[in-house]
């Protein structure tokens, strides 16, 4: 049953995380004690499949995979939507011992290339894709078609074709794994050329562990996969959390989220709760008025909200809306996702801006010279604990530049209140140098999509030959409203320093953004910035 958010049971000494070591027995407990629980919802039947149907999936997988002469500790690709045969073609490779490195299905073929041959992926599961068009056309390793059939009585079969040979030679950057690892997840790539974040199953146990029990999830819970499962935050928070704890995930039609199903399938699937980026809450927002089903929809213990900055106007909308507390969260792929979250009340404020306390990890904000700042001081944000990632796989360069005996410099600036909740200012990388004042993109689009009619702006650095940058925005505005360009300048003057207020503002359509939702800021530098 849903626990509304006035009534959580929160209660550190009682509440208990699973008790999982990795991938291998996510699902090891349930299937004893709760065989016949929903453990995913899946296909336009919203067929129920139970905790023993997947696990006897899984170990069907795992067997066939076992025949084709893997070792423990091969790199194997994965390529599919989200889907039963994602869930399965996962659980059945980390059960053979295999690492799996979870792809993109929407990339180019070119890219996906890349991404094989720079790991030394020695096959390639290949599952339904968004819209079932073919991901990988051609790509330089044996793919092998998996599918997963099930019947509306809940009962399922798998194929998976393994007829093409694997390649047996150690090639890339799978050399430097073994079976200690589960997974090779690839950074965003936004900023640089995406990078190879090796994790062991510890990693990945103690960040659902952490998940598990910020939020306290537990068999009565269910939730709706909104992100990707190829990223960290719909991996982590929405599936294999939702697994490990004896929960029910339901699996959209198509793979991906649709804003027009989303309020069915939360009915579908009994949720409690729901976790997604800024800008899908923004759609759901401004579709509620016409889409929200309101008292028809369980009541939800809480609404999560991660991987890019969420602006507090929003965030009160979200929870005057839902009637549920929205709780930030922030992660990295190489913090094996969440590393802090606001708390479920009441176990603690929630402070809108802030992402909240480190969860399972230890945290520093630190000044350039690698001291600790005072709190309420900026700095950049350092992270360490099980969750931090050993490095990137084939970059020593880049590992020594981000890991620091065994910190993770995140990169990302922020500051630390005397409570220890961590509110995020900006990127280093992202930083404007206007004639030498230095401007916090994040912050400067957080006041502009404050403005009435705003929906989300994107900042840049324009060049310039006397100050060196200057400020530009791209900005988007709600369909129906008649605000211009005057108009939003005159409010980030009332609310931004002179240097900061944006020198050029283009109102535009959309906005570009990678496939975990966050803003693409090498497409929008691209478009607006020359």
């Amino acid at each position: 049953m849903a626990v509304p958010a006035a009534a959580s049971v929160y209660d550190a000494e009682r509440y208990g995380p699973p008790s999982v070591t990795g991938l291998v027995d996510l699902l090891d407990r349930h299937v004893r004690e709760r065989p016949h629980a929903r453990a995913l919802v899946v296909t336009g039947d919203r067929v129920h499949l139970s905790y023993r149907a997947l696990s006897a999936l899984a170990d069907d997988v795992a067997a066939r995979l076992a025949g084709t002469g893997l070792r423990r500790g091969d790199a194997i690709g994965l390529i599919c939507a989200n889907n039963a045969e994602f869930v399965v073609g996962l659980l059945g490779a980390a059960r053979a011992g295999l690492v799996v490195a979870p792809l993109d299905p929407t990339l180019p073929a070119t890219q996906l290339s890349d991404r094989l041959e720079a790991l030394g992926a020695q096959a390639l599961l290949l599952g339904p894709s968004v819209n079932d068009a073919p991901p990988a056309a051609q790509v330089p390793v044996p793919t092998w078609p998996l599918r997963v059939l099930a019947s509306r009585a809940g009962t399922a079969t798998v194929a998976l074709d393994t007829s093409a040979p694997a390649v047996r030679e150690v090639r890339g950057a799978a050399g430097e794994l073994s079976a200690q690892d589960a997974l090779v997840l690839f950074t965003a790539g936004t900023t640089a050329r995406a990078k190879m974040v090796p994790l062991t199953h510890a990693n990945v146990a103690a960040s659902v562990r952490g998940i598990c029990a910020t939020y306290e999830l537990g068999p009565g819970d269910a939730t709706v996969a909104v992100m990707p499962f190829f990223h960290g935050h719909g991996l982590f928070a929405a599936l294999l959390a939702s697994l490990a704890s004896g929960g029910c995930v339901l699996l959209p039609e198509r793979g991906r989220f649709s804003a027009h199903t989303f309020w069915d399938d939360m009915r579908a699937a009994g949720a409690t709760w729901f976790t997604a980026v800024p800008t899908i809450h923004e759609i759901l927002l401004d579709r509620a008025g016409t889409e929200y089903p309101g008292p028809q929809t369980p009541p939800l213990k809480f609404v999560r909200s991660c991987s890019a900055p969420l602006n507090t106007a929003t965030q009160r909308a979200l929870e005057r809306t839902f009637g549920a507390p929205l709780l930030s969260a922030y992660g990295m792929t190489e913090s094996t996702h969440q590393a802090t979250s606001e708390p479920l009340p009441p176990g603690g404020p929630l402070k809108q801006g802030s992402v909240g306390r480190p969860t399972g990890v230890d945290l520093r904000v630190v000044d350039p010279s690698g001291r600790t700042s005072p709190v309420g001081t900026e700095g950049e944000v350092w992270v360490q604990g099980p969750t931090v990632a050993r490095g990137y796989l084939g970059n020593p360069g880049e590992t020594a530049r981000t890991f620091t005996d065994g910190w993770l410099r995140t990169g990302d600036l922020g500051v630390l209140d005397e409570d220890g909740y961590l509110s995020l200012t900006g990127r280093i990388k992202n930083l404007i140098n206007r004639g030498g004042e230095k401007i916090s993109p994040e912050h400067v689009e957080d006041i502009i999509a404050g403005c009435p009619g705003v929906t989300e702006a994107a900042v840049f650095a324009i060049p310039d030959a006397v100050y060196g940058q200057r400020v530009g925005a791209a900005v988007v505005v709600r369909e129906g409203e008649s605000i211009g360009s005057e108009q939003i300048l005159q409010y980030a003057r009332d609310r931004l320093a002179a240097f900061e207020v944006p020198d050029r503002i283009e109102l535009v359509a959309a906005l570009p953004h990678t496939a975990k939702g966050a803003l693409d800021r090498l497409a929008v530098e691209a478009k607006y910035a020359p």
